[in-house]
């Protein structure tokens, strides 16, 4: 978890753990990245044939 953590977001876990600021921005793109992901699985399964 902390190796990802590093290397997705540029921050150790010991920071993130730290610091309420870099984690509410941590939370805050992941947030973003899932609605994103969210949308783009949906966008895929409309145009799956059924």
């Amino acid at each position: 978890m902390e190796k990802g953590m590093t290397q997705a977001r540029h921050v150790n876990y010991e920071e993130y753990g730290r610091r309420l600021e870099t984690r509410m921005k941590i939370e805050k793109q992941r947030d973003e990245e899932y609605k994103e992901a969210k949308m783009l699985t949906s966008e895929f399964d409309s145009q799956l044939p059924k």
